[in-house]
């Protein structure tokens, strides 16, 4: 006799495509967080949300963010009050609707905001995909746990399947969840009777090889302008007799990394752990191939890069970075204009492990970069936004519960793996609600997430909405956990 999970399974099976249709309708909405012209249509997105989560039962409020003069994006909380005899863990259901900006455009083989299935191009792995800004980052990942949702309702009338759980969608995380440490705070009541929080967001190890994500890297995020002359300068007058503000940026970020690559603030270290002996085994056990992975950006094995002494996923997964993410400054428009520009301006980031908090590295850097200052010249410095890193325990009872739905959606056994990537909501809720995360996402490295193309392939849409489904099934399955 089929069970009750084994009906919401045929039933996601059944409506796959009024899944992915609904996905695709979602993906219409440009809900650009970073950018304050699609504020209307992040409220849009939220309200779709909220829309979709209530046909399947939940209670759901739309909140503002920010103060009244200046506000936020709004969240979208949803709630399912758990069936009389549910005595499992209370969970929170973290995503988010806010999506990356899409240039360059010109680089879409489609318009980003009309999401197309698509076959895989020839000699590329065969497979279906939607292809969208938002498909994998992160709406088509929250859809297929909203689809599992929908799921249970259909099929038992039971809002969540009877599970206890709480939905918080932000529309903020792609622009640094600015608003987001006081809306946990200002709503502490509420959140702290979750015990584990959810979230579909991460990657896995390949196609057909799920993973749980435990650890994830913090950021600092800086924009920083090199302010010289008062004004634009005539480049046969003034060449030579002045510094140029882009080659003195250029110069000063340059020193930014030594000859082993490493990061050349001084403190920068301070509370970054060395690479665990057990995990370095354990990673070495997933024979994750660096050679593979560049070959998939177009690079030979020879562009292998980084700090020396560690392998690429243990920069990648254990170690902190620098980047500088854009630069700019003087003529860049059509033909020529032969300016010496008075000011030259930059984005750095920085990606962080262990203990580094991120007010405190933006601090050492702006300290490095006033050592650092050409004669005549002053610095802006801002300290856009940042995210602690943070790594979770991997034994917990709710992390063997996601550990078990995966193999059950998927016949393969989870690798237990970390990300590169910020989850700046899993540091928060740590520290504010003494709450683990598990990260369970299902995102492939080529997904292109944050470039032109962005997919999200039909096969992996399908495995979550299984794993989520089998999630719930594991929940109901436990007693109440401390």
């Amino acid at each position: 006799m089929a069970t009750q999970v084994d009906k919401v399974l045929s039933w996601l099976a059944q409506n796959e495509g009024a899944g992915v249709d609904r996905l695709l309708e979602w993906l219409r909405i440009a809900s650009i967080s970073t950018d304050a012209k699609y504020a209307g249509d992040c409220k849009r997105a939220a309200e779709w949300a909220a829309g979709h989560m209530r046909q399947s039962g939940l209670e759901v409020e739309v909140l503002p963010t920010g103060p009244a003069e200046k506000p936020g994006h709004p969240v979208v909380l949803g709630h399912a009050p758990g069936s009389a005899a549910y005595r499992g863990p209370h969970v929170l259901f973290y995503g988010h609707y806010d999506v990356q900006p899409v240039d360059p455009v010109e680089l879409w083989d489609s318009p980003p905001f009309e999401p197309v299935i698509r076959e895989a191009a020839a000699g590329g792995v065969p497979g279906r995909r939607v292809v969208g800004r938002g498909a994998v980052d992160d709406k088509g990942q929250v859809m297929t746990f909203l689809e599992a949702l929908r799921g249970y309702k259909e099929v038992t009338g039971a809002v969540a399947g009877g599970v206890k759980m709480t939905v918080l969608l932000e529309g903020e995380e792609e622009s640094g969840s600015v608003h987001l440490d006081d809306f946990i705070r200002a709503n502490k009541g509420r959140l702290q009777a979750c015990d584990v929080c959810l979230i579909s967001d991460t990657g896995m190890l390949g196609r057909g090889k799920p993973a749980i994500t435990y650890g994830v890297r913090g950021l600092a995020y800086t924009q920083i302008t090199l302010h010289g002359p008062d004004q634009d300068l005539h480049s046969g007058l003034w060449g030579g007799r002045v510094y140029n503000p882009i080659l003195a940026l250029t110069h000063i970020l340059a020193q930014m990394h030594d000859g082993e690559n490493r990061v050349t603030i001084p403190g920068f270290y301070d509370g970054v752990p060395g690479v665990d002996a057990r995990e370095r085994r354990a990673w070495e056990g997933l024979n994750m191939s660096a050679a593979e992975s560049l070959a998939g950006i177009g690079l030979p094995a020879g562009a292998d890069w980084g700090e020396k002494g560690y392998s690429a996923v243990e920069r990648e997964w254990a170690r902190p970075t620098a980047e500088i993410n854009g630069i700019w400054g003087g003529y860049t428009g059509a033909g020529a204009k032969t300016v010496i520009p008075s000011h030259a301006s930059a984005k750095v980031s920085f990606r962080l492990v262990g203990d580094q908090q991120p007010g405190r590295v933006a601090g050492l850097f702006f300290e490095w970069l006033k050592a650092r200052t050409p004669a005549g010249f002053r610095w802006e410095l801002t300290d856009l936004h940042g995210g602690y890193p943070a790594t979770l325990p991997i034994d917990s009872v709710h992390m063997e519960a996601a550990g078990r739905a995966l193999k059950r959606a998927s016949g393969v056994d989870a690798a237990m793996i970390k990300s590169g990537g910020s989850i700046p909501v899993a540091g928060t809720l740590k520290r504010e609600l003494g709450m683990s995360t598990i990260f369970m996402g299902f995102g492939l490295d080529d997904d292109r997430v944050h470039s032109p193309n962005e997919k999200f392939e039909i096969e992996c849409f399908r495995l979550g909405c299984r794993s989520h489904a089998l999630f719930i099934d594991e929940l109901l399955a436990l007693q109440q956990v401390p």
